[in-house]
């Protein structure tokens, strides 16, 4: 879409003139684009894309939880208009306290069954979740094996890897305890999605929410060091973690991200959930 139809349609859903737009980095799924309007409002759009009008739900859910995101303008589902959060800088050791502060409290906001009252996407990519009883089932098959399949009919997983990744969802009782409650996560905890200043979080945005074991979101926050030591003692002040989290089921629930990765990009993410699967004897 040329820029001066996006900004008319900008004002024509917002009731202000577009001042300035400009192309921001980072829209693997949409364009993105910082701007304000001419009542003084700076904004983030989103467009081009798709589900943007899911991902306008997903934070209001967001915030009913307790959680810092940005404020939602005007959703469609090809176009996103939210309020600019100003940010910038590393995660400092503050700002991890704080996010273990705000991740525990989202943790604790459960439901009857994991899932969700509907899918959800992650990267761009389609994220079914079936409301499920056991989580056990949940994660192997609409987690684990639904995303390996995704990657093998995209040409990006060898039809070896996928059989290993079956049996190794045969064996998942090994290491994942039946035991489990439902707990509301943001389900996309990589470094670019938390947004932060000075000793503490102003943002979380682009999630992926779905009910799911905690430990599956903490894992993916080791996976791109979101964040530190700091984060884990404070979080296990709210919730402690049960034994084998960080020798065992880190490494395993980092599987659906990674396989997300191969879906997306393939590459050196195909050899990393190899080196996995070998580890747990698959």
């Amino acid at each position: 879409m040329p820029s001066a139809d996006l900004e008319a349609r900008i004002a024509a859903a917002l009731g202000s003139p577009v001042n300035s737009l400009h192309p921001m980095g980072g829209g693997c799924v949409a364009d993105v684009r910082r701007g304000q309007l001419g009542d003084g409002r700076n904004i983030v759009v989103k467009w081009g894309g798709r589900s943007l009008a899911l991902e306008s739900r997903m934070l209001e859910r967001l915030r009913k939880a307790g959680m810092p995101v940005p404020e939602v303008y005007h959703a469609e589902d090809d176009m996103l208009v939210m309020s600019w959060i100003e940010h910038g800088g590393p995660i400092d050791r503050d700002a991890e306290e704080n996010a273990a502060d705000l991740i525990a409290h989202l943790h604790n906001q459960t439901a009857a069954r994991f899932g969700y009252e509907e899918d959800t996407v992650i990267g761009g990519l389609h994220q079914p979740n079936p409301e499920t009883t056991s989580w056990l089932d949940f994660f192997r098959d609409h987690r684990l094996l639904y995303m390996a399949n995704e990657a093998l009919l995209a040409g990006r997983l060898s039809g070896e890897t996928y059989d290993r990744i079956e049996t190794l969802a045969g064996r998942l009782d090994n290491w994942i305890d039946g035991d489990i409650k439902p707990s509301l996560v943001h389900g996309d905890l990589w470094g670019g999605n938390v947004l932060a200043l000075p000793g503490r979080i102003v943002a979380l945005v682009d999630p992926a929410i779905y009910y799911a074991d905690a430990e599956i979101e903490l894992a993916f926050s080791t996976l791109f060091n979101t964040f530190g030591e700091r984060f884990f003692s404070r979080y296990e002040e709210y919730r402690p973690l049960a034994p084998g989290f960080f020798k065992e089921r880190c490494e395993l629930y980092n599987l659906y991200p990674l396989l997300v990765h191969v879906r997306l990009f393939g590459g050196s993410y195909a050899n990393t959930v190899a080196g996995t699967l070998s580890r747990f004897g698959c």
